[in-house]
């Protein structure tokens, strides 16, 4: 059984869907997704766990702050923070993220792996592998060039036409299953959008990043120096233990972003689904369960 509720959590109210009890698996979704993404994995994961998925900021029935910078990565992460303090208290979680939710989790693990007893993550590139594919890859640029498009002051007008028919080709039309999603899935991803300032929120993950993806090379030069002199750091490699499944038929994030990814995680296990899309999760959710189960087993 599904329970609802409403946490204080960095000085924002925020939505979270919760089931079961014992060790704290929080599940974090991207764009434009919400707790609902993870429904079959509450069932799933509650039954042994105090399974846990929020509406991040600015989604559906959450908290949406109006300045964009309100979305700075380092805010979200403080989110990730103040939401395991109150699941997890003293104990150690595991981190679950896809899409903008994985990043989100790449983020924090590297910020806070005291935290962590695993991360697990849905295709969600690695920071430093995806500013290499920026840098390095057309392919992976053109595949990324939506970000532009999802920064403009008019897409929220334009992603609403028509009773959202652009967001539902995006989730449902990029999906390899379409029929994956039944009519109550469609009617509940309507809502979610329709929710006075839910697609903002959203996009404006997007906004307060700094720049969007290179537009040619000079600017793709710029964001390899940008990595280059981060590494130097050595600030991108994690010790937490890591599982990446990833949709191998996913459009925006292409399977470049695995290569060379067990230079930056030294407890790294991969699983590809060769005929899941970026939406495997709702496509394939026992396949996703199955994977996830026998890594915590």
């Amino acid at each position: 059984m599904i329970d609802h509720q409403y946490v204080e959590a960095n000085g924002l109210k925020l939505h979270v869907a919760t089931a079961g009890e014992g060790p704290t698996m929080l599940f974090l979704h991207g764009f434009p997704e919400f707790w609902y993404l993870w429904r079959h994995q509450l069932e799933e994961f509650g039954r042994d766990h105090l399974a846990v998925a929020p509406d991040l900021r600015g989604y559906n029935l959450s908290e949406k702050p109006a300045d964009v910078a309100a979305y700075a990565t380092k805010h979200l992460v403080n989110d990730v923070r103040a939401l395991l303090d109150h699941y997890s208290g003293d104990g150690k979680a595991t981190l679950v993220g896809h899409d903008w939710g994985g990043a989100v989790s790449w983020a924090f693990a590297l910020a806070h792996p005291e935290y962590l007893e695993r991360l697990i993550i849905v295709n969600a590139p690695h920071p430093a592998i995806f500013l290499r594919e920026l840098a390095t890859s057309a392919q992976q640029r053109a595949a990324s060039s939506y970000m532009h498009f999802f920064r403009r002051a008019d897409a929220e007008d334009r992603l609403s036409m028509n009773d959202y028919q652009p967001m539902v080709n995006i989730v449902m039309g990029g999906s390899s299953r379409p029929d994956a999603y039944s009519g109550e899935d469609r009617a509940a991803y309507l809502e979610c959008w329709a929710r006075p300032g839910s697609l903002t929120g959203g996009l404006n993950y997007y906004r307060a990043q700094p720049a969007g993806p290179p537009r040619d090379d000079e600017e793709a030069a710029a964001t390899g120096e940008f990595l280059e002199s981060l590494l130097a750091s050595r600030s991108y490699v994690l010790e937490v233990p890591t599982l990446v499944i990833w949709g191998m038929q996913d459009q925006a994030l292409l399977p470049g972003n695995l290569d060379g990814l067990d230079e930056y995680v030294t407890d790294l296990r991969i699983h590809r689904i060769e005929d899941g899309s970026h939406w495997v999760i709702n496509e394939q959710p026992e396949t996703v369960n199955t994977i996830i189960r026998e890594y915590l087993g």
